[in-house]
């Protein structure tokens, strides 16, 4: 099981280590700083750190040597906007790598909804203008944020032409030619924030989270504002997964890396409440495609309980047993036995944005 877990929170970037059988913070880089995503790249070792600057704009860094050094590298920029003119990346939301056919590739979705790739590395970007260019493009709209962003990017480890991601809102979007063209690919998701007639329109669904397992990359998860839904068939159809309780609304998702029946969620009430469901914390998780949840709340708060779950703040490592859990409130939990039961890592850290495990 993974011994290294990376913390990306609004006041700087954590490595939390695991040595003679106790968790500790080892490490505090870019202290005070929002980290807005973190990559541990499995393919060379190479760490990723994306900073929200606010008026500064979102900055990259990257280190080779697990964060003893860290380099600045080139951030994902609209063509125009050196100029001053059109649109201008505020936040880097997501960022994958490649295939392992691919060194030095990686891939990153920002706010407003565009998605970018990098062939070196990260030290220069490309907008990939087919999918920005999509005419339903003017139809998505922002969620939690006034822009619509892309925060989900699924690579086929079979395939790294491949790609799959995620809009909120914008739907599901799919590309079998490393990005050259796209369809998107949303039947049998709805939106049961909009009118009836406009529910099941595709380019408006809002997926909160989406992951493939790797395992079997054609079976699909996601966590809608309103719902779970699965795919089984590689994103061309998907199945609600009903009377999920106590809430199927939440934003965290993690996937078992070869059981693609089996997955994690955060429940919460929604809108504008957005807590634990009665206060109380808890991991739902299912083994037969949603056939069935178990509730999982050993070690976890059950009463006065305010903490949500952000969308990359749940992780599973490459193992499958090792689980490990932020929230808004700045705890951090893990689970060495796929989430029966959880352990308080830490009770003070700042606002949890997303998780890696190395």
């Amino acid at each position: 099981m993974a011994d290294v877990l990376y913390v990306a929170t609004r006041k700087g970037l954590l490595t939390f280590a695991r040595a003679g059988g106790s968790w500790r913070l080892a490490r505090t880089d870019f202290l005070g700083e929002p980290v807005s995503m973190v990559l541990a790249d499995h393919r060379d070792g190479h760490l990723y750190a994306a900073l929200n600057l606010g008026h500064f704009g979102p900055k990259l860094w990257r280190s080779t040597d697990a964060g003893q050094h860290w380099q600045e590298i080139a951030v994902p920029a609209f063509a125009a906007e050196e100029e001053g003119e059109g649109p201008s990346v505020t936040m880097i939301w997501s960022l994958e790598g490649g295939g392992a056919d691919r060194p030095g590739s990686l891939w990153a979705g920002t706010l407003p909804g565009a998605l970018f790739h990098s062939a070196d590395h990260g030290d220069s970007w490309q907008l990939n203008e087919a999918l920005w260019q999509r005419p339903e493009r003017a139809q998505w709209f922002g969620g939690g944020y006034d822009q619509p962003g892309i925060h989900s990017i699924c690579v086929d480890p079979r395939d790294s032409a491949r790609l799959r991601v995620a809009v909120s809102c914008g739907g599901v979007w799919c590309s079998d030619d490393e990005g050259v063209s796209w369809a998107c690919r949303t039947r049998g998701m709805r939106a049961a924030y909009m009118p009836a007639e406009l529910a099941q329109t595709p380019e408006i669904q809002d997926p909160h989270r989406m992951l493939a397992c790797p395992a079997a990359p054609e079976t699909l998860w996601v966590q809608h504002h309103n719902g779970i839904f699965l795919s089984r068939d590689d994103a061309a159809h998907w199945q609600e997964l009903l009377d999920v309780e106590p809430s199927s609304f939440g934003f965290a998702l993690a996937v078992h890396p070869r059981e693609p029946e089996t997955a994690w969620f955060v429940p919460a009430l929604k809108d504008e409440c957005r807590v634990p469901v009665g206060q109380r914390l808890l991991v739902t998780r299912t083994r037969d495609g949603g056939r069935s949840f178990e509730r999982l709340s050993r070690g976890l708060p059950q009463s006065d309980c305010f903490d949500l779950v952000y969308r990359h703040a749940l992780e599973v490592d490459e193992s499958g047993q090792r689980l490990a859990m932020g929230s808004t409130t700045g705890h951090l939990w893990l689970s060495d036995d796929q989430g029966d039961s959880w352990q308080a890592l830490a009770g003070n850290l700042p606002p949890i944005y997303a998780l890696r495990f190395a």
